[in-house]
């Protein structure tokens, strides 16, 4: 069964088409890249995926039931959000933020138990930050707000995750490191992601599916290997790619 599968799904905003009768589903163990140029719509339809954005045509179900029959209690035990910039409203320090993904599992006034914080710390040391426990999260740098936030969705452990940029004020060795657990946590957990991305070596590297918006509705989704040919890249971007062939694997690069 699909963790998320989008049937019919046809989404505006402002009035641009974002996709049109879109059908495409994603099972466990699957990482999927959502490309496109700016403005193009990768973030208003990972919210409407994710039940932030209601209005659309079409059905989204998670694990077989549709998402609107769906309390956000249940959703948010099947599905965790990373937005593109993190708001903290109130002072907490970063173990205390990561406790917040127990938060679908609590009952009213109910604490997080011995074995919440368990989870919490392992997180916390698959994106190297176990270190800074006691830190205020107002302390932080940029990129090691955005590990929080990682790690504050796999202290979550849902099912599938949406990722709005993830590598997002990250360095290259933070980039590679973060997308490697993910996917580790993915294959391992039979879980799922679905992240927008900018490189498209990055999705080349980690991702065995891509969706590919290109504006005016038109989306095209598959197989990492079928879908990232330079012809397509090309009339994603506007601007000429060739691949290239390397020691390691191959490499797309912007002529």
């Amino acid at each position: 069964m699909s963790l998320l599968e989008a049937d019919g799904l046809s989404l505006s905003i402002g009035g641009k088409q974002v996709c049109k009768a879109l059908e495409f589903s994603i099972e466990s163990g699957q990482c999927w890249a959502m490309l496109g140029r700016n403005g193009v719509g990768k973030t208003t339809l990972l919210h409407t995926l994710a039940q932030i954005r209601p209005t659309y045509s079409g059905k989204i179900t998670l694990n077989g039931i549709k998402s609107d029959q769906l309390s956000k209690h249940d959703i948010a035990q099947q599905l965790g959000v990373l937005f593109q910039q993190q708001e903290d409203a109130f002072p907490a320090t970063v173990l205390e933020t990561t406790l917040i993904g127990r938060h679908p599992y609590l009952k009213a006034w109910q604490w997080e138990s011995a074995h919440d914080h368990d989870i919490a710390l392992t997180a916390l040391k698959q994106v190297k930050l176990d270190h800074l426990l006691e830190r205020q999260v107002s302390t932080l740098s940029g990129g090691e707000r955005q590990r929080l936030a990682l790690a504050t969705l796999l202290t979550q452990q849902p099912k599938l995750l949406l990722l709005d940029e993830p590598t997002n004020h990250l360095d290259l060795h933070q980039q590679i490191h973060v997308l490697e657990q993910l996917k580790t946590w993915a294959d391992q957990q039979q879980r799922a992601l679905l992240m927008t991305l900018h490189d498209i070596n990055l999705a080349w590297r980690f991702c065995s599916h891509a969706l590919m918006l290109f504006g005016h509705g038109e989306v095209v989704c598959g197989t990492i290997d079928g879908v990232l040919t330079e012809q397509n890249l090309e009339r994603l971007y506007l601007h000429p790619i060739q691949k290239v062939a390397g020691k390691w694997g191959q490499a797309y690069l912007p002529l």
